[in-house]
């Protein structure tokens, strides 16, 4: 069965933004800070694009998304530090309405609409474990059932961690949270033309089975200075410094590198 991801890095979309902004100029002049997009690249090879890599399926495929006005030298590092993972495909695109560029985006990629797919989200912040499409191919087999009856189904891995990334290295902490963007995978029947972007991923079971599993951390989610989610006032999460055996746990279960991050953000 296809699997189909999707990625927006720094794209100016109208919508899909938590922080608001005045005009489209406002929001790529935020988007495109040096700043800003040097932590993004900086979370990206050390937490987003190494469990990619390191999938134990290797079959799927993921769309990244950016800006046609990205500049150039960004492009460039973009399609350097994901050139060894040939599933990415970057695709540039002027702004647009955030969810139908997505939607089409995702079915223009299905190889054979009237065959059913699965469906994720990937945020450039964030890691998904290396087994995550192993196991969303597992559950999908385990309820064939469910999916005969339903023309959409999701699969939540609802465990995982907060963690932030420094020049000390990562401290986290280990939480459930349903329904999170990371580890969140849709089944979509043969023929029908729904994706993972017609739902907000936090109110997916409002529309579609849901089945969770918690037995296992799947994600780990960053905090940093730039989340979208966290521009306004929320409640800080404590974290703690990693042990070198949870050091090694991350770089098993997320090809989460501790001297690499040290190293990166050092």
């Amino acid at each position: 069965m296809q699997v189909i991801g999707l990625c927006r890095f720094s794209y100016p979309a109208l919508g899909g933004f938590q922080v608001e902004h005045e005009t489209i100029e406002d929001r790529i002049d935020f988007l495109y800070q040096e700043t800003r997009l040097e932590e993004r690249f900086q979370l990206m090879e050390t937490v987003a694009l190494p469990c990619l890599k390191a999938q134990t399926d290797q079959n799927f495929e993921m769309i990244l998304v950016i800006g046609d006005t990205l500049p150039k030298h960004h492009v460039d590092r973009l399609h350097d530090i994901t050139a060894n993972i040939p599933q990415i495909r970057i695709v540039a695109h002027p702004p647009k309405p955030h969810r139908p560029l997505m939607k089409e985006l995702i079915n223009g990629a299905r190889k054979d609409p009237k065959a059913p797919c699965l469906q994720f989200r990937h945020d450039d912040d964030d890691a998904i474990s290396v087994d995550f499409f192993e196991q969303l191919r597992a559950a999908t087999n385990a309820v064939s059932g469910l999916l005969e009856t339903n023309k959409t189904v999701a699969f939540d891995w609802n465990r995982g961690h907060i963690a932030e990334m420094t020049g000390d290295g990562i401290a986290a902490t280990d939480t459930v949270r349903n329904l999170y963007v990371a580890s969140l995978g849709m089944y979509v029947r043969g023929g029908c033309p729904l994706t993972i972007m017609n739902f907000r991923h936090g109110i997916m079971n409002q529309f579609m089975p849901t089945i969770s599993f918690t037995d296992t951390p799947m994600w780990v989610r960053t905090h940093n200075g730039y989340n979208d989610s966290r521009q306004k006032k929320v409640k800080p999460v404590p974290v703690v410094p990693l042990t070198k055996q949870q050091e090694a746990e991350f770089s098993a279960r997320f090809a989460i590198d501790a001297d690499q991050v040290r190293s990166t953000f050092s």
